[in-house]
């Protein structure tokens, strides 16, 4: 039925491109929970492999050829624009590719309609699993409806999809850990503990259509509320919530329109020590608003993802810290996570309660992040081998 319905489909996509085609606040995670993959009795089982217990993926990228042989996955990222989505695109494409799969990646530039389209050819053209970072985890229904309707599994990568039962699986990294990471930085940094006070902070988070993006805000506001409620941190703009912090797109441009808007209107005399941002684009933006509008005392600068610029800035006192998501243990996950799907044996979770997508709560996987400084980026990110470096020079 899956076969033939594909078939259909892809005649009816064809002639339809005749015509013209366009192209994510949790708790703690629960204990590791192995959930059983969906059977495909066309495939022979593999080893399922296993998982430690801080979220290294124990040979995540061997795949009994057997699985492998003659399948195809999809993996459809958002946007080239953003330095991370290209590694998770390449790291993930050279795993699959190793692990002896047909590979096809698409990324979306940010355009829904495109990432939704290019989804349904993934379908069209015979992919076995569908790996898909969403741009918007809300916006997709329509494929995953098809997905589902071709028997088709679905990891929702890094960002959950929400609002459809057609979800097999979520790999992620602890997105509410990130964000207590920045909190638990920023607290101990100020020594908010034993120091007196008052310290001044904003806030800048990511997309609001981004399910992880309320993760990472909660998570780090949940460490630091006692001491904006105490007094000890003050909020000078008065901006607290998710939605009046969030940033359209993750969009460096967006975040520095804001951040120019608040230090003008807020700190035209008075000393920012606290500049919380979700992650690496959004902490850029703040960065260069602070070059060209700001006098006072260097404030701490949190971020996300380690992009190389960011590095670079953290290397030259220009940001603090940087919460680094070692995109190459997701993706070894993600090819861990496929073989087995295919094969029909145990699928590695660890959180099986977390992760409700409006319909279902999603069987996910959550790596662990860890944080980069001026102190330690040479251990973490070039001794790694996540650069090399010439590449931060």
């Amino acid at each position: 039925m899956k076969r033939f319905l594909r078939t259909f489909l892809s005649a009816t996509l064809a002639a339809s491109l005749l015509v013209g085609c366009g192209e994510s606040g949790g708790d703690k995670p629960a204990e590791s929970t192995p959930t059983q993959a969906p059977a495909n009795n066309d495939v022979k089982p593999a080893d399922s492999g296993s998982t430690d217990d801080g979220g290294e993926v124990d040979g995540g990228g061997e795949v009994d050829p057997s699985v492998s042989e003659g399948m195809k996955v999809g993996v459809s990222m958002p946007t080239k624009d953003l330095q991370r989505w290209n590694q998770d695109g390449a790291n993930m494409e050279k795993e699959l590719i190793a692990a002896g799969y047909e590979v096809d990646l698409q990324y979306a530039a940010n355009d829904v309609q495109q990432q939704l389209s290019q989804i349904e050819n993934m379908i069209a053209g015979g992919c076995d699993v569908l790996v898909i970072a969403a741009i918007e985890g809300s916006s997709l229904g329509e494929a995953l409806d098809m997905a589902k309707e071709n028997e088709i599994p679905v990891i929702a990568y890094d960002r959950l999809l929400m609002n459809s039962d057609a979800v097999s699986y979520y790999a992620t990294f602890d997105n509410y850990k990130v964000g207590t990471v920045q909190g638990t930085y920023v607290k101990e940094q100020l020594d908010l503990d034993n120091a007196d006070g008052p310290f001044n902070i904003e806030f800048t988070a990511g997309d609001p259509g981004d399910n992880n993006a309320g993760y990472f805000f909660n998570g780090a506001y949940d460490v630091l509320k006692e001491y904006i409620e105490s007094g000890k941190l003050v909020v000078v703009s008065g901006q607290k919530t998710f939605e009046e912090v969030a940033t359209p797109t993750w969009a460096t441009d967006k975040a520095q329109s804001r951040a120019e808007n608040i230090i003008g209107s807020f700190y035209a005399n008075t000393d920012i020590d606290v500049w919380l941002c979700s992650n690496d684009s959004t902490a850029l933006g703040v960065e260069n608003a602070l070059a060209n509008n700001y006098t006072g005392k260097y404030p701490i600068i949190t971020g996300q993802d380690c992009d190389i610029e960011n590095t670079k800035n953290m290397i030259a006192g220009k940001q603090s810290m940087s919460v680094f998501k070692d995109t190459r243990t997701l993706a070894s996950q993600v090819v861990k996570m496929t073989g087995q799907i295919l094969s029909g044996t145990t699928v590695d979770v660890n959180d099986t309660s977390t992760y409700n997508n409006g319909v279902i709560t999603v069987p996910s996987f959550l790596c662990e992040p860890v944080f980069a400084d001026a102190n330690n980026y040479k251990e973490i990110l070039i001794d790694s081998g996540y650069y090399t470096e010439d590449q931060l020079k």
